[in-house]
């Protein structure tokens, strides 16, 4: 952990890829002191060549969240934390009975900040994602490459960290301070196509207008 302008937070983070541990890297190095659990075998969910950068700066807790003692663990946590990160399938964390109410109910002033491709609602919800999904319903990919080819597929950034991780490190920031001023906690819904979205807004506007024909 580094000196910074989140030090004092507690945040606690479920381990997950993609947006997830990048938004605990970046809230780390802003000095956030931040719990991670991980799976008691050992094997993350992100355990490759990148995760000595992508996973630095953390606490790792392995907790057997199907146990009682796993999820008691969690919520012990929770009781002392600023905010949580999640990654899972929507409705995973309620069957875990770590779910936002659960969490909550323990800590009312509790950011509950959940990543998704699709949102916790919605025809999409349940359906499985990749940064390319995203990147092709939001018009994003359409947009990379030459003229009259097909388009050139970017490396998976745009929508994962690009969209993903921005909402999601954005939204837990600003719900904190919301907490700390109001007293109260409140759930964030981040979903990586959402996020593509709102960075294609100034480019949808210059299609809009005519100001891009390309």
């Amino acid at each position: 952990m580094v000196s910074g302008p989140l030090e004092g937070v507690r945040l606690i983070e479920m381990d997950a890829i993609g947006p997830v541990p990048l938004a605990g890297m970046i809230l780390s190095g802003l000095g956030a002191d931040i719990v991670r659990i991980t799976r008691p075998s050992g094997n993350a969910a992100w355990a490759d060549v990148g995760a000595a950068v992508l996973l630095r700066g953390r606490t790792e807790v392995p907790l057997d969240l199907k146990s009682g003692a796993g999820r008691e663990g969690v919520l012990s946590l929770v009781e002392r934390a600023d905010g949580l990160m999640e990654g899972a399938r929507p409705g995973v964390m309620e069957r875990l009975g770590l779910g936002p109410d659960e969490c909550l109910a323990r800590n009312p002033k509790l950011v509950f900040a959940r990543m998704t491709g699709w949102g916790q609602e919605g025809r999409l919800s349940q359906s499985a994602g990749h940064d390319i999904n995203y990147i092709a319903m939001t018009g994003a990919l359409h947009a990379i490459g030459e003229q009259g080819r097909p388009p050139a597929v970017p490396l998976n950034l745009v929508g994962d960290y690009g969209g993903g991780t921005m909402f999601l490190a954005l939204g837990m920031v600003s719900a904190i301070l919301s907490a700390r001023t109001t007293g109260k906690g409140q759930v964030i819904d981040a979903a990586m196509v959402d996020g593509v979205a709102n960075l294609l807004g100034m480019f949808h506007a210059y299609l809009s207008t005519g100001a891009w024909q390309d």
